[in-house]
């Protein structure tokens, strides 16, 4: 396999294990743990998720470049942009809101149950699939 497309592999098998291990793992098990409050889980999740994304969207400039630079199948071009657009509404349209949520809450304030943690793991579940797609379509060829 030739170095770009090895790279293309590489790249989206990151992405993939990071989204997997951090919004699947990490994120539901850290409000199980002994004394941690919602407060103190919002905190810790805040910054662990900024991180995640700000990660993320490197790793998909990444792979942008790497399909520029090369000839991807369809099937992994098409893939890999479903993964982005959805990392792009987790960011513009989801992440927001509950940023506003979580600000309230760790300001002291109560605020209602968020919907917008569904769409956020609707979201997490496309991506998941679509790098999935991305990396099997790329490593096949």
């Amino acid at each position: 396999m030739p170095a770009g497309p090895a790279v293309a592999v590489a790249v989206t098998f990151v992405w993939l294990g990071m989204v997997l291990a951090i919004s699947f793992l990490e994120a539901p098990l850290k409000f199980r743990a002994p004394d941690v409050t919602v407060r103190i889980g919002l905190g810790i999740g805040r910054l662990v998720f900024r991180a995640l994304n700000t990660v993320e969207v490197v790793l998909a400039l990444a792979l942008v470049v790497v399909a520029a630079l090369g000839a991807p199948p369809a099937t992994a071009v098409v893939a890999g942009a479903v993964a982005i657009v959805a990392l792009l509404a987790q960011l513009g349209v989801v992440r927001p809101r509950l940023t506003r949520r979580s600000d309230a809450v760790l300001a002291g304030g109560e605020a209602p149950r968020s919907r917008g943690h569904l769409g956020y793991v609707a979201l997490e579940i496309v991506k998941v699939a679509a790098l999935v797609v991305t990396g099997v379509a790329l490593f096949t060829t």
